[in-house]
């Protein structure tokens, strides 16, 4: 998932990987939590970035998990690193990015014959939902909105 909205770039002073959610974030990250919660989620992993790691917080509270962080997820990472995380995790991972990150590795797998089906959504809360078969090979895609609040 793209990492729900953080306050404006522009008027953050401090180093961007700080940069955290907004009121309309928090309440954006607390919709996702309640959306995916009872879908059986087994694993967190976030970009290091602050505002990844709060999105999804309330989902580590709503399955009593802890929030892992790895850098193949942080802003400007190759779609190949992503990839091999990916590869990496079971199903039921939910993985929390960046606007760059995530059109990349979507892309990259379509590619690869991914069965993407849903128009491309990039907006901040919106949820790739990727499925694979049995061989660990990605076979179908769709993206879930963001929550409406």
């Amino acid at each position: 998932m793209r990492h729900a909205k953080a306050g404006e770039r522009r008027s953050w002073a401090g180093d961007d990987i700080e940069r955290p959610l907004s009121a309309k974030g928090w309440k954006q990250a607390d919709a996702i939590a309640q959306r995916l919660g009872p879908l059986g989620v087994i694993d967190l992993v976030s970009s290091p970035y602050v505002r990844c790691v709060q999105t999804l917080e309330p989902l580590a509270m709503f399955i009593d998990a802890e929030v892992r962080v790895d850098d193949r997820l942080g802003e400007g990472t190759p779609f190949e690193q992503t990839l091999a995380l990916l590869d990496e995790l079971d199903d039921g991972a939910v993985l929390c990015s960046h606007g760059d990150v995530i059109p990349e590795t979507i892309q990259a797998l379509a590619r690869r014959g991914l069965d993407v089906r849903s128009a491309a959504d990039w907006r901040k809360a919106s949820i790739w939902v990727i499925e694979r078969n049995n061989r660990g090979r990605y076979t179908r895609a769709r993206v879930w909105p963001p929550p409406v609040l």
